[in-house]
């Protein structure tokens, strides 16, 4: 996350997420736990939906090692929240993943949030390079 908030044009991909009854708390908000669903949720759809991921069947998954997320103004039930998706990042075996939460017709996010993800074996869990298919995925998010 940058120092500075971000902005819609900050993210090359958008994903619509209807928020649920139970990601409201007592508060009347989204709880600060449904921004690391929504990051997750994201990453992992595009992911699956670009072909480089199946967590049945993939042989290299992607393990959360680090996580943060500012909150600047309250989302909740019933929105339809547009989620944009971008890469900070790229190393060996690493990806820095950063999206932004905006509520409709809004130009800055409610909330930005990201983690990294270090890439490993499914099964030993120990790490491992990122592959070219993956890599091409990756680039395609950066800004």
């Amino acid at each position: 996350m940058s120092p500075d908030r971000t902005s819609r044009a900050d993210y090359p991909i958008f994903m619509e997420i209807a928020t649920r009854w139970q990601d409201n708390d007592v508060y009347g908000h989204l709880n600060n736990v449904v921004y690391y669903e929504l990051l997750d949720t994201v990453v992992n759809r595009h992911l699956i939906e670009k072909g480089v991921l199946d967590p049945a069947t993939s042989e290299q998954i992607g393990l959360v090692v680090e996580s943060g997320c500012k909150y600047f103004a309250s989302l909740a039930y019933p929105e339809v929240i547009d989620v944009g998706l971008r890469v900070a990042h790229i190393g060996n075996s690493s990806v820095r993943y950063e999206v932004g939460a905006f509520a409709r017709g809004e130009n800055q996010p409610a909330a930005e949030a990201f983690f990294v993800h270090v890439s490993v074996d499914a099964k030993t869990r120990r790490p491992r390079p990122l592959t070219a298919a993956f890599r091409g995925v990756l680039e395609d998010l950066m800004p």
